[in-house]
């Protein structure tokens, strides 16, 4: 005969999803489907990123093709932080392409790759994207004294506008 199960006098856990860390759920929410943005257009520039690394050719070929590495490697190791982010505020993180093509701001790359040229152009145009993507953040996480959520944003920032200026510097004749 079974025995009945031992009663612990340990403190039974909050229910899952009861979060109470200084910041409203809904303030919670917006901020998470803004970073989920800021996630998608990350990933879709980190795929145009590395389909253009893969696809450069011409003159500039050497130093695109080991710029564009440094870029799509920097790409793919914010996303999981962006991500993260998203979880540590309660709410699922999106990850299918699908997902991704509705919540980015970015088109997806071209099917038939460009010229080097038009790859940077490409590329300053996105990394203004995400720029503006994460500046637009600004004013709910600031209002929701969320601090975290400011210091990935502003680490963000910090990466894709030095990154549109080095491309632009590329396009000058």
């Amino acid at each position: 005969m079974a025995k009945p199960p031992k009663k612990s006098s340990a403190k039974v856990a909050a229910p899952q999803g009861a979060i109470d860390i200084g910041i409203s759920a809904a303030h919670r929410e917006a901020i998470a489907k803004g970073l989920n943005g800021l996630l998608a257009d990350t990933f879709t520039l980190y795929l145009t990123t590395h389909n253009f690394h893969w696809n450069v050719t011409g003159p500039m070929f050497n130093t695109l093709h080991t710029m564009f590495m440094a870029q799509y490697t920097e790409l793919w190791n914010a996303v999981d932080p962006i991500a993260e982010r998203v979880r540590a505020l309660g709410f699922p993180a999106i990850g299918s392409f699908a997902d991704f093509a509705k919540a980015s701001s970015l088109p997806d790359a071209p099917a038939t790759p460009p010229k080097a040229k038009e790859m940077i152009r490409i590329l300053v145009e996105g990394h203004e994207a995400v720029a503006r993507t994460a500046r637009s953040l600004y004013p709910l996480v600031d209002k929701a004294s969320d601090e975290p959520s400011a210091d990935l944003l502003t680490q963000r920032l910090d990466v894709h506008e030095k990154a549109a200026w080095m491309l632009r510097s590329l396009l000058e004749e």
